[in-house]
C-alpha cells in the first residue's frame, strides 16, 4: 500500500539509556505507542506472541503500538530505549499498512544520532523501568505536552532523527497489502474517520458499490479478517488510548465509540486485550511512587 500521501507525525515520549542486571523482565506489555530499542551490550529477549528475538549488539528492535509483548533478561544488558507516539489525526496508522522488520542492524551514524537524541531531550528519561509505572495516563499526557515546550530547533532535529530511524526500518519493510483493492482502502479510511460512531457493514458495502456478501469476501481477502473484526479491533485500540489519556469513565468511553451495550463492550475489550477496561484503567492510573 502506498504511503505517498501519508503525513508521518511522530512525537517523542521517552528516550534514555538503561543498564539492567537480570531485572528487565516484564509481561503483557501493550501500549498506544511504539518502542524502539538499541542494544549496546549484553543479551536479552523480546517476545512478540510466539516469536522470540534474541537481542544482539548494534541492532535496533521495533515493537509497533498495540503489540502485546514481553521482555526476558537473566544477565547484563545495556540499551537505549525510544518511545514514540504516532499522531494520526484521522489517518491510517503506518503500522497498519506497512509490515516492518522487528530487528535491523545499524551503522555508526545511526548510533550517533540515537545518542544525539538523548542529549537534546534530557527530560525524557524514564525514572522507573516497570511499564505499569511509566505507561500510564499522567506520563503519556505529560510527555505529549512536553513536545510543545522544547526549542523549535531541537523539535525539528528530534523529528528528523526519528524519521531517519524509522526510515532504516522502512528500507527493509514491505506493504502488508500491496495489491489491496482501492474500494477496500476507501472503506478502511471511512472506518478510521468514523471510529467514534457505529460503523455499519451495509453502509461500507454501499460505499464500495458492492453487495454486502461481495464486500465481506473482498475485505477478508485483502485484510485476512472480516470487516466486523477489523472494526472492533480499531475501536478497542481507540478505547485503550482514551482510557489512558482521558479522565473518562469506561461507560463514557464505550458510548463515545458507538457502543450502546456496556456489557458487550467489556467482553469485547477483554477478548481483544486480555483484561477488562476497568483493570486497564486502574493499572494505568498508578503513580510512579506506587
Amino acid at each position: 500500500m502506498s504511503i505517498d500521501s501519508q503525513t508521518l507525525n511522530f512525537i517523542l515520549l521517552n528516550i534514555g539509556h538503561a543498564v539492567h542486571q537480570a531485572d528487565w523482565n516484564w509481561k503483557n506489555i501493550s501500549s498506544p505507542f511504539a518502542r524502539i530499542h538499541f542494544v549496546e551490550e549484553g543479551t536479552a529477549k523480546i517476545i512478540h506472541g510466539d516469536k522470540v528475538y534474541n537481542l544482539k549488539k548494534n541492532h535496533l528492535y521495533l515493537t509497533p503500538s498495540y503489540t502485546k509483548h514481553r521482555y526476558e533478561c537473566d544477565t547484563y544488558l545495556s540499551l537505549y530505549y525510544i518511545h514514540i507516539y504516532e499522531d494520526l489525526g484521522k489517518q491510517l496508522s503506518i503500522f497498519d499498512r506497512i509490515d516492518f522488520p522487528v530487528e535491523i542492524e545499524v551503522d555508526s551514524l545511526t548510533i550517533q544520532l540515537i545518542k544525539r537524541l538523548v542529549v537534546i531531550n534530557p527530560q525524557r528519561e524514564l525514572q522507573y523501568y516497570n511499564p505499569t509505572l511509566y505507561d500510564n495516563s499522567s506520563n503519556l499526557v505529560k510527555n505529549i505536552a512536553l513536545q510543545k515546550t522544547i526549542p523549535l530547533a531541537y523539535e525539528m532535529e528530534t523529528e528528523g532523527i526519528l524519521k531517519q530511524i524509522i526510515a532504516h526500518f522502512l528500507m527493509q519493510s514491505s506493504s502488508k497489502n500491496p495489491d489491496i483493492d482501492k474500494r477496500i482502502l476507501n472503506s478502511l479510511q471511512h472506518i478510521n474517520h468514523n471510529i467514534n460512531k457505529p460503523v455499519n457493514i451495509e453502509d461500507l458495502a454501499k460505499l464500495c458499490f458492492l453487495t454486502k456478501d461481495h464486500f465481506i469476501r473482498l475485505f477478508k481477502k485483502s485484510m485476512n479478517c472480516t470487516p466486523g473484526k477489523y472494526i472492533n479491533q480499531k475501536k478497542i485500540e481507540k478505547a485503550q488510548l482514551m482510557i489512558i489519556v482521558n479522565d473518562t469513565s469506561v461507560k463514557d468511553v464505550a458510548y463515545s465509540l458507538g457502543f450502546d451495550n456496556i456489557s458487550y463492550f467489556n467482553r469485547l475489550f477483554k477478548k481483544i486485550t486480555g483484561e477488562t477496561p476497568g483493570k486497564h484503567k486502574a493499572d494505568r492510573s498508578l503513580s510512579p511512587s506506587a
